[in-house]
């Protein structure tokens, strides 16, 4: 099962209004509930300080809403890794971060619920929402975790301290600040998707330039099975990039909608323009078609996968022929 929520921002507001306490079992099997809350006991550690200041100097009196009810996950840098995180951007200290960025910075640290290490674990792999609203008209943003060698948030961060227990909720100390995500951060660290990256990178495609601009984008994102599928109809095709330019040109173009943030609440019944021609919605059905004969139909399995630049929905086919083509 996938951890993926489509949490509003008026959601979010709550969930840092309301909440319940963590709790955790001592060696003799008696219930501990802690008594400190996250900004506490960040405070009392040395190894988190830099966080703690950043948390101080960032706008939206962050120190505040983490004191609040909660519950939240906060996945919480070392010293070492926001040290890291400012040389490689070019920042003195903190205090050169721009307030209003280094405020959307840390909210994409921060995950309203609680969500141990061990449900993250027994997921495998899959997608949260966290609290910051860099996206698209305020939209929150998606993280991306994956378990396979630890715990691992967008490729860049893994958990080297997990479940450190608060009043509030918990922390997972990391090793490194988690930058805020395009589109093709999330197609780069799924590995459900590297054939999509096979096919973005072929040729001399600037799809990645594209994805990586200011947008926004909507864009269905067939998964791994699907071009699998794609492949097997011809025997000479063992990667994307064996396609055909034309074809796969054709095939990306039909996938990406340009100038809007599409969410599933968002998606209504009829034909859409996309880069390369127009593809009917069935939002009911939820299913994407491009209108071939017959019609080449993709089935929306995992929606509102949130970058700042757009938004992803992963889809189980490949769309080849548009329906009505752009002049």
């Amino acid at each position: 099962m996938k951890i993926i929520s489509k949490i509003t921002n008026a959601v979010i507001i709550a969930a840092l209004v309301l909440g319940v306490s963590s709790c955790g079992d001592d060696d003799d099997g008696n219930i501990i509930i802690p008594t400190e809350n996250i900004v506490v006991t960040a405070t009392a550690d040395t190894d988190l300080s830099l966080l703690v200041a950043a948390l101080g100097a960032a706008d939206g009196d962050l120190v505040s809403v983490l004191n609040g009810t909660g519950p939240f996950t906060l996945l919480a840098p070392t010293n070492t890794a926001i040290e890291a995180y400012l040389a490689a951007n070019n920042y003195a200290d903190i205090a050169a971060v721009p307030t209003d960025a280094l405020q959307q910075l840390l909210l994409n640290h921060v995950i309203p619920g609680e969500i141990t290490s061990t449900a993250l674990t027994n997921n495998g792999a899959g997608y949260a929402t966290t609290a910051s609203t860099a996206g698209p008209d305020g939209a929150s943003i998606s993280t991306y975790y994956n378990t396979t060698n630890g715990v691992v948030f967008n490729g860049v961060a893994t958990v080297t301290t997990p479940d450190i227990a608060a009043s509030n909720g918990i922390i997972h100390k990391i090793d490194a600040v988690i930058g805020l995500p395009d589109i093709t951060t999330f197609a780069t660290v799924d590995p459900n998707l590297s054939r999509l990256v096979e096919g973005l990178t072929a040729y001399s495609f600037d799809y990645v330039t594209t994805l990586k601009g200011t947008g926004p984008f909507t864009v269905f994102t067939p998964n791994n099975a699907a071009f699998d599928t794609l492949l097997a109809t011809d025997p000479m095709w063992t990667a994307t990039g064996d396609i055909p330019e034309t074809i796969l040109q054709t095939a990306l173009d039909l996938h990406v909608i340009e100038n809007i943030n599409v969410t599933e609440a968002d998606l209504t019944d009829g034909v859409v323009n996309t880069i390369g021609g127009n593809v009917t919605i069935d939002a009911t059905a939820k299913t994407v078609s491009d209108g071939a004969d017959p019609a080449n139909v993709a089935t929306i399995i995992t929606t509102d996968i949130q970058a700042t630049n757009g938004i992803i929905h992963e889809i189980d086919n490949v769309l080849l022929s548009p329906i009505v083509p752009n002049r």
